[in-house]
């Protein structure tokens, strides 16, 4: 009689200890992540300094295409901001967004508005710093030649 000799198995697959380190691995992330998520007040000031240079191009858009809706208020209530394109045209395009706790300093103070003239640069001419401020703080300038831009102003 011959014998032959026993195949090792291949075991393949996690153990125990793996697969219960990963569920806390996951849950840890799962409970420090909630936090990031449960409001938008931490994104707040990113969102509204992002709607403010989204609402500048549209006005210089509007300028530049010889449209009267070449006019750019910006407002802010306890509530809410709100940049208004046109607001003297009788179709004005307004873009709200919620403070949450944020708030947009210029020079001069709201409500402000600011003119493009037909090259799209801002009709008085010289630099327009933003700040909209939060847990970050978010500066946006408005250039004289009408770019706009992240950032403080140069002279």
């Amino acid at each position: 009689m011959t014998h032959r000799p026993l195949k090792h198995r291949v075991m393949a697959g996690f153990t125990l200890i793996e697969l219960v380190m990963v569920m806390i691995l996951v849950g840890v992330t799962a409970a420090l992540g909630v936090g990031l998520f449960t409001g938008r007040s931490a994104f707040s000031p990113l969102l509204a300094a992002q709607q403010l240079a989204s609402a500048t191009t549209l006005a210089q858009q509007a300028a530049l295409a010889g449209n009267p809706a070449n006019t750019l208020t910006i407002a802010e209530t306890n509530d809410v901001f709100r940049f208004t394109v046109g607001a003297a045209t009788g179709h004005p395009r307004v873009f709200e967004i919620a403070r949450e706790g944020a708030s947009l300093a210029v020079a001069g103070g709201l409500p402000h508005t600011l003119t493009f003239n037909p090259s799209g640069a801002p009709a008085g001419g010289g630099n327009t710093q933003f700040t909209v401020s939060g847990q970050s703080n978010y500066p946006i300038c408005l250039s004289s030649l009408g770019a706009v831009y992240p950032g403080t102003c140069q002279p």
